[in-house]
């Protein structure tokens, strides 16, 4: 079985989310389901799964647009996080984790994320992205992932 065209509205949801144009310009969306793993002992979610769904939302953001962790290979790295946690999520809850690139420079990748329930924002990030090589160096970004950032931000 091949796996659905991402383009297609009617395949919505799938594994990578889809890529969204809306009054806020363009954007990623994807879906993520709240599980027991997902929460603390007093079953509201823990902290630590709304930074590991983001990473989800860069990670597939990067992969539709042509430039998956392969293309990546030496890395990245989140290098300023900033996360506020606004209202709780809970077991079994659909949530919609929302990456939209903010700024790109030679070096670096900004990105606003928004994880949301059914309009309701829940949690909000934003993070500072920089290539580093496998010898800890910094990296330029590639002029084809700043041609697709821009493209798939406009």
């Amino acid at each position: 079985m091949s796996p659905p065209d991402q383009s297609d509205s009617a395949t919505w949801p799938d594994l990578a989310g889809r890529i969204v144009v809306d009054s806020q310009g363009r954007g990623h969306v994807l879906p993520v389901r709240v599980y027991f793993e997902d929460t603390d002992f007093s079953g509201l979610v823990y902290h630590g799964s709304y930074i590991r769904w983001c990473e989800r939302g860069r990670s597939d953001f990067l992969r539709l647009i042509g430039n998956d962790h392969r293309a990546l290979i030496d890395g990245s790295g989140a290098r300023e996080p900033a996360a506020f946690f606004l209202k709780p999520a809970r077991i079994d809850e659909i949530l919609e984790v929302t990456t939209r690139v903010k700024e790109t420079t030679a070096a670096t990748l900004t990105l606003d994320q928004r994880i949301a329930r059914e309009g309701v924002e829940l949690f909000t990030a934003e993070v500072m992205v920089v290539l580093v090589s496998r010898s800890g160096k910094p990296q330029r970004l590639s002029s084809a992932l700043r041609a697709a950032l821009q493209t798939k931000s406009r």
